[in-house]
């Protein structure tokens, strides 16, 4: 192997490698409504107890009846994190 083929071969290599590390998981076939674990002013919509309905009005951070979407079946894994509602992904 020549030095040419050599130089060529290890920059391939060096592309895949960069390529893999970099790559963007899957996007998630399902959302679910993680309640108890938005920061105030965080959560995406509004309040499970209907206090209000818009996005960035939660008073105060991990609050039970404010919620964030987060990749269907990651809510569990969060401290405090409760589902409240699974939803597809468009």
């Amino acid at each position: 192997m020549n030095s040419k083929t050599l130089i060529t071969a290890t920059f391939i290599g060096l592309t895949a490698v960069a390529t893999t590390a970099n790559a963007v998981p899957e996007a998630p076939k399902n959302w679910e409504k993680c309640a108890g674990i938005a920061k105030a002013g965080m959560n995406d919509c509004g309040a499970l107890d209907g206090s209000h309905g818009c996005a960035g009005q939660a008073k105060s951070d991990d609050l039970a009846t404010e919620w964030v979407y987060v990749p269907e079946g990651q809510c569990a894994k969060i401290t405090g994190g409760v589902v409240a509602k699974i939803k597809p992904a468009k």
